[in-house]
């Protein structure tokens, strides 16, 4: 078990590295539509890549993720197989977003053996849904 401060250096270690193997600029919260962002997270036990819908407004919330949903059959088929649906998406703060992605599993970031591993996943699915997003941006939007 490490402790706080050790755990904070070894996510700085991979966030590092991952920024120097893969130096693109991402889009991440950069959507131009508010409360939606893209997200990588990597912890101890899996690597995501993310869609994320965190409005205060409950309405808007549900609009947004209505709208996901609409495109879910597109998601499966055209960029993601394993994505995931969840509308109710806890994050370890407590708040409740919605949200769809795709994870890897039996990844940690305690463990630099699996680092190239996560790093590779990490970046090839943002790509993929950074491709998502500029082709159904308007529609999210609207």
């Amino acid at each position: 078990m490490y402790s706080r401060d050790e755990a904070k250096k070894i996510r700085q270690k991979f966030w590092t590295t991952f920024g120097k193997k893969y130096p693109q600029k991402w889009l991440l919260y950069n959507t131009k539509i508010k409360d939606v962002s893209l997200k990588f997270s990597f912890d101890t036990k899996k690597a995501q890549v993310s869609f994320d819908i965190e409005p205060q407004d409950e309405f808007m919330r549900s609009y947004y993720y209505d709208k996901i949903l609409s495109l879910q059959n597109i998601i499966v088929s055209s960029y993601f197989e394993h994505a995931i649906f969840n509308e109710h998406y806890e994050l370890p703060n407590g708040k409740i977003i919605s949200r769809f992605y795709v994870e890897l599993n039996q990844v940690s970031i305690h463990n630099q053996n699996s680092w190239e591993l996560a790093m590779s996943f990490l970046a090839k699915e943002m790509t993929v849904m950074e491709e998502f997003f500029f082709e159904f941006k308007d529609f999210i939007k609207n």
